[in-house]
């Protein structure tokens, strides 16, 4: 029998945030681990212009999960304010509006993605020798999207009801299957022909599908919160006066993701202007700076729907303590992985760069400078999640946009004639020092708390939810 579901709204705060948060830390080191294998399968076995194929590819497929990663952002917090005031019916309304949409937004991203690729790849420049393989690939991974994006979206309603052990179950199961697929498919074996690189492709389709239709398979097996039965299918009509606030809430937090996306191609334009070596070496930095802001994404994530259940429940007594104590989680977290990765930076900077490379000297001189700056980040993470769970989104908006281009871009650009190279590495820790002050002065206005998403409608449906399996604290699995 499954162990009764954690409470988020009553008992000891940082012992429950740090467990609700280790499982979605699991799951983002599971998709960067997955994420790399496929890349050493497909340069391993298909070569250096089939990688750069896959490296085009995703920058696309980045965009797009940025454009609808904000709805299902918004439809977390819903569902998490919903599932503090133990409105069932509520939370159910939410997840199938939310639902219904990824669905429709899915099959228009299919149709579309299959008849726009070729334009897609010319407007990126994709490289002529890597433009086929790139096409080929990138068509497939359209049709693999909806089950991807439907995943996403359930994924991240059972981590609003309070639910985070679900998804790194199907995430681990996912990755699994996408990783032992890839060669088989990629290279052909037995019945199984060779298919290249759209290989790879399939077996991420098939990595996508299992895993959604398992997940969802449980989540009726378990009867859990999310689950759509009889009269209550209809709720997967998105509703007009829940739409609203998914929309409106979702497209700023969806912006954010393309703020940091544009940052980062400015950032890696200036850094190419130093050579080579100078590339490579940021490049290798930032395959470490992958893992150590992961704990800043996790305990970010688990903020959010502790601050959204405990507003549901007007439990606002507990909201700065849910924030201290993510604060002070993360920094404990990060400090301790920036002191790991800085005495073995050389011998893991080697893995990237070659044990012989003579950029290793200058990733790790990269690496000393802007790994500090994530424990800054880590700071505007929980404060940001806090404020967002009560639907204040433009604010952090405003102020990361802010950070990143007038101060972070202002300064590596305006001080490379004194500075040289350094002016950008600077840049990082001046950047997110910036957004920290300025998110501590939003997060102590306190303007957000007034905000209001949606008010609860009880009635009918409601009464017969309370009366259901699922209306009582559910099963994590």
């Amino acid at each position: 029998m499954a162990k009764p579901q954690r409470d988020l709204t009553s008992g000891p705060i940082g012992r429950t945030l740090f467990l609700f948060a280790l499982p979605t830390l699991g799951s983002s080191v599971l998709q960067s681990v997955n994420g790399s294998i496929n890349a050493i399968w497909i340069g391993q076995l298909l070569g250096e212009r089939a990688l750069a194929a896959t490296t085009n590819a995703g920058l696309v497929m980045f965009l797009l999960v940025s454009a609808v990663f904000g709805f299902g952002m918004a439809a977390t917090i819903l569902i998490g304010q919903a599932m503090g005031r133990r409105d069932i019916d509520a939370v159910r309304r939410v997840f199938g509006s939310a639902l219904g949409l990824f669905s429709i937004l899915s099959l228009m991203v299919v149709v579309a993605g299959w008849l726009l690729a070729p334009a897609i790849l010319t407007a990126l420049r994709t490289p002529a020798d890597a433009y086929p393989l790139a096409l080929a690939y990138l068509r497939v991974i359209f049709v693999a999207m909806p089950t991807g994006f439907l995943s996403v979206l359930v994924t991240m309603g059972l981590r609003g009801t309070g639910d985070s052990m679900t998804p790194l179950k199907f995430m681990a199961l996912g990755s699994v299957i996408d990783v032992a697929l890839n060669p088989l498919f990629i290279r052909g074996l037995g019945p199984v022909p060779a298919f290249g690189i759209s290989g790879s492709a399939i077996a991420t389709f098939i990595a996508n599908t299992v895993s959604f239709v398992a997940l969802l398979a449980f989540v009726y097996r378990r009867d859990l919160v999310l689950r759509l039965r009889g009269a209550e299918l209809r709720y997967l009509i998105p509703d007009p006066a829940l739409l609203r606030p998914i929309v409106t809430k979702g497209v700023p937090m969806g912006l954010q993701m393309l703020v940091v996306t544009a940052s980062a191609l400015a950032m890696i334009g200036l850094v190419n202007g130093y050579g080579t070596g100078a590339t490579a070496a940021y490049g290798a930095a930032n395959q470490l700076w992958t893992y150590i802001q992961m704990p800043a994404m996790a305990v970010g994530a688990a903020v959010s729907a502790m601050v959204a259940q405990n507003i549901g429940a007007d439990r606002w007594d507990r909201v700065a303590r849910i924030t201290r104590s993510g604060v002070l989680i993360n920094l404990g977290m990060t400090l301790t992985l920036i002191l790991v990765v800085t005495v073995l930076d050389r011998a893991v900077l080697g893995l990237f760069l070659g044990s012989d490379s003579s950029s290793i000297d200058l990733a790790a001189h990269i690496n000393v400078i802007g790994s500090a700056s994530f424990l800054l980040f880590g700071v505007s993470m929980v404060l940001s999640a806090t404020v967002r769970a009560n639907g204040a989104v433009v604010g952090p908006l405003v102020i990361l946009a802010i950070a990143l281009f007038p101060i972070r871009l202002g300064l590596a650009w305006t001080m490379r004639p004194a500075w040289g190279a350094d002016a950008i590495w600077w840049s990082f820790p001046a950047g997110s020092a910036a957004s920290m002050l300025m998110t501590i002065a939003y997060y102590r206005a306190g303007g957000w708390r007034k905000g209001r998403l949606i008010p609860p409608q009880r009635g009918e449906a409601q009464a017969l939810a309370d009366s259901q399996p699922a209306g009582k604290p559910m099963p994590t699995g």
